[in-house]
């Protein structure tokens, strides 16, 4: 049952004074459902005014408070004219302009001979002062009420200041009294005020200067909750119980002796941490995470034939039919010699075709099934599934990440990202899971060389090309920028790229984009591969899973939109061969500091973690992983970019917590309870309850 306590906070809006159905509406737009939402909603500025008796003594542009007289209404004739009241301050003029104004509620705000306390931005238009848009309108008698500070909040169409601020101030002002659930020793070293006097402080105009005390405290409760509901999880999975893969590995170590290259110390180091999960008799979830190139793939694989020769079923999850064709005919070609079978299943599957493929994975006759999402789609049912390897999982939830539990009996989960994810990142989105890391490239993989180049120096980039074509077999990537996260115009982009290109190098040119069906894309790929076609032109559809040997050179054009994550990404679709690759950021000849910044690391390094570490300080955490693709939690409060400090105390705190009192019993389990209530991380509670 949840505290009593807590009923208020945890009461939708419409319980408040002043919130009928209507407004409910407006505010539920901004995100705020329960009371307890208007706390995390926090003002994103402070104003101060003045008052000022004589407004010929008032600043220009800035936020004063003056004394006027209503002399005369001037309504707006037409949709876009401005609804103008004047008004007289001592011996001056005023107009009070109002956009879209509805004129009824002008006239009964501002009645004429009346005299009114007006807030707002003091402007000189036209020889005649103006304030447009009042913040504040009173009575004079309200004179003393009005205040020279202002919490200013985030709004929505129908929505003003005043009444968000009235709505806020009725949960601030009545906030409960908890006990303590930080420990004192956290609450020493990070010099932390209580919980209640921290939530007064982010919404009191006057405490500025204790505004990041206060912020830091209610993100480390943030943290605190959520780190406590993932240890709550890791808790329960770790007495999951799964299969002992543990055998004599003859097909292993045979396979193993095929390759012809030699695994790096990185590899084998990771393939070791695999191996322990595999022959424990607890469910392996773990995370696999590896830079562009280095080898992920073959360890997965390595792991999958664990599988396999204790004569269960392996799954490779990707997120494009044309990396599941391509994972397929290397996996195919790697593993000719040995009775292992290998079947395929995407989403374009249909017919008699599909049924046999599902026939197959039903009856256990095959041994590794390498697919998409329609691996995890109803009607897919295993004989015998052993281990899920999740490839690409920035491209996936944690749904799907979860999906094949349901599928079978807790198989082994590994998940694989090509995409190095921040440390406070990887705790945030993964912290249920085992972290392994390859930090080596393969031995003889050589290092991408990557420059930048200006736009005016387009025609010698051509030339170039020219040359490169006429004496060597390389192939080209040109990938066309983000334009405003739109498909339409990123195509039109590509499009008109494609054209010059074309024009140039007579039909040795190829264009692929997002809005081409599967089979065409797969199409225009093996064009690309197998006949005399030198460039792709390309939208970033190219970002991830494909692998053309023979391309020795990537274009990204507009590097400047790019984030750092993405262009390492893209830079990683050449430098697959033992020949000299080249990443070329084709940028503006004027670009801002922030992107020269880019530019610059891009240049100076190879290292995906180290690109991704940048990237975060650059960016922030919420453009680094895509919300809802990534399973990344949204944080009210707390910012990884800066409270990475909080973020391992949290970590820590919550771990002593869980393995002192894993189900959270006694007067300090309730305490915790109730923050996890607080923060919205009360299914683990029922997590808790249920296991």
């Amino acid at each position: 049952m949840r505290p009593s306590i807590l009923d208020r906070l945890l009461s939708p809006v419409s319980i408040l004074r002043g919130v009928g159905p209507k407004l409910e509406k407006i505010i539920n737009r901004l995100g705020i459902f329960l009371n307890v939402h208007l706390i995390w909603h926090f003002p994103y500025n402070f104003i101060q005014r003045k008052f000022y008796e004589d407004i010929n003594l008032a600043p220009l542009n800035t936020l004063v408070s003056i004394k006027v007289k209503i002399l005369k209404h001037y309504p707006s004739k037409f949709k876009r004219q401005p609804y103008k009241v004047t008004s007289i301050s001592g011996n001056s003029e005023v107009d009070i302009v109002f956009f879209n104004a509805r004129h009824p509620v002008v006239r009964s705000m501002l009645p004429v001979n009346t005299t009114k306390l007006i807030s707002g931005k003091l402007e000189f238009f036209r020889n005649k002062f103006q304030i447009t848009h009042p913040t504040n309108i009173a009575d004079v008698s309200e004179y003393q009420t009005v205040d020279e500070k202002e919490a200013v909040y985030g709004l929505t169409a129908g929505l003003n200041q005043k009444t968000i601020s009235k709505i806020t101030n009725q949960i601030i002002n009545n906030l409960p009294e908890f006990k303590e659930w930080i420990n004192k020793s956290i609450i020493k070293k990070y010099d932390f005020y209580e919980w209640k006097k921290s939530v007064i402080g982010l919404h009191d105009p006057s405490t500025t200067t204790l505004q990041n005390n206060y912020r830091r405290r209610l993100a480390f409760d943030e943290l605190l909750a959520h780190q406590l509901a993932i240890s709550i999880i890791r808790n329960i999975n770790i007495r999951k119980k799964s299969i002992n893969f543990k055998t004599k590995n003859h097909l292993t170590k045979k396979f193993i002796n095929s390759l012809k290259f030699k695994l790096t110390n990185s590899q084998l180091k990771v393939l070791e941490e695999i191996k322990n999960d595999l022959f424990s008799p607890n469910q392996m979830i773990r995370l696999l995470q590896g830079d562009v190139g280095s080898g992920k793939t073959i360890v997965a694989l390595i792991s999958m034939i664990i599988v396999v020769e204790k004569k269960y079923q392996s799954v490779l999850m990707v997120p494009t039919s044309i990396l599941a064709y391509q994972h397929y005919e290397n996996i195919k070609n790697l593993l000719k010699e040995f009775p292992i079978n290998i079947e395929i299943l995407v989403g374009k599957d249909k017919g008699k075709e599909k049924l046999l493929k599902l026939e197959k994975i039903k009856n256990g006759s095959a041994d590794i099934i390498i697919g998409t999402h329609a691996l995890i789609q109803e009607g897919v049912l295993f004989n015998k599934l052993g281990i899920a390897v999740i490839d690409e999982q920035h491209k996936f939830g944690v749904y799907q990440r979860m999906a094949f539990n349901y599928k079978n009996q807790n198989p082994s989960i590994l998940v694989m990202s090509a995409t190095p994810i921040p440390r406070t990142l990887t705790l945030a989105a993964y912290g249920d899971m085992d972290e392994s890391r390859i930090t080596e490239k393969p031995i003889g993989r050589r290092l991408i060389k990557t420059t930048a180049l200006k736009f005016n120096k387009e025609k010698d980039l051509i030339e170039r090309i020219k040359l490169k074509i006429k004496n060597t077999n390389s192939k080209f990537f040109w990938v066309c920028p983000l334009i405003e996260e739109s498909e339409e115009l990123d195509l039109k982009a590509a499009t008109e790229r494609y054209n010059s290109l074309n024009n140039i190098f007579k039909h040795k040119v190829l264009l692929i984009h997002g809005q081409l069906a599967e089979k065409e894309k797969e199409k225009i790929m093996n064009k690309f591969e197998n006949e005399d076609f030198r460039i792709l032109v390309s939208t970033t559809v190219i970002e991830v899973g494909i692998d053309i040997k023979s391309a020795t050179t990537i274009i990204i054009e507009h590097a400047e939109r790019f984030g750092l994550a993405q262009m390492h990404q893209l830079r990683g679709r050449v430098g697959r061969n033992n020949f000299d690759s080249y990443c070329i950021l084709f940028h503006k000849n004027q670009i801002n500091d922030i992107a020269k910044k880019r530019i610059k690391i891009m240049i100076e390094t190879n290292n995906g973690f180290k690109i991704a570490e940048e990237d975060l300080k650059i960016r922030g955490p919420g453009e680094i992983l895509g919300k809802k693709q990534s399973g990344l939690p949204t944080f009210n409060v707390a910012d990884l970019s800066f409270d990475s400090d909080l973020f391992e105390d949290a970590k820590f705190l919550a771990n002593e917590i869980i393995s002192k009192n894993p189900k959270l019993i006694g007067n300090d389990g309730d305490q915790l309870k109730i923050l996890l209530y607080l923060q919205e991380r009360d299914a683990a509670i029922k997590t808790l309850m249920a296991g």
